[in-house]
């Protein structure tokens, strides 16, 4: 599921916002090259959210159409050879922002409550700390009550 679409791009930036995925030169967007670019996005944006939301989102917030529409924009003006300062600060803008919602210190807002399970464990739903493994303990609390 792609977190935008074509209509996104033209609603958000307009038309003219699709010469970067004119590949024929005719003046039309290549609909396939747009489909994919977005897809791209879509997975690069999840790629942040798998560590905070339960994924698939059971909603796309407005925020996330829009940095979906500026990556995939990325790609296309990339792949097209035609990338100029503001596709990259845009890009950069999008990841930006996508780390802060990776880190804790933005997040994303739904207007309908994330749907819960009703006989769900509280806890064991909710976003779990990863456990790394280590070497074994060289004192334990046995081993300092003998001291």
């Amino acid at each position: 599921m792609a977190y935008a679409a074509q209509n996104d791009i033209i609603e958000i930036y307009g038309q003219q916002a699709l010469y970067v995925a004119d590949r024929d030169g005719d003046g039309v967007a290549d609909t396939a090259a747009v489909d994919r670019a977005l897809a791209s996005a879509s997975a690069e944006i999840d790629s942040y959210l798998v560590g905070r939301y339960m994924l698939p989102l059971h909603e796309v917030p407005a925020i996330l159409r829009q940095l979906c529409v500026d990556i995939g924009i990325y790609r296309l003006a990339l792949s097209a050879d035609v990338l100029t300062e503001e596709h990259r600060r845009r890009y950069e803008d999008a990841t930006g922002h996508l780390r802060l919602i990776a880190s804790g210190k933005a997040g994303l807002v739904f207007t309908t409550p994330v749907p819960v399970d009703p006989n769900a464990d509280p806890v064991l739903s909710a976003a779990q700390p990863i456990v790394h493994g280590g070497p074994p303990r060289l004192f334990s609390r046995d081993e300092m009550r003998d001291i």
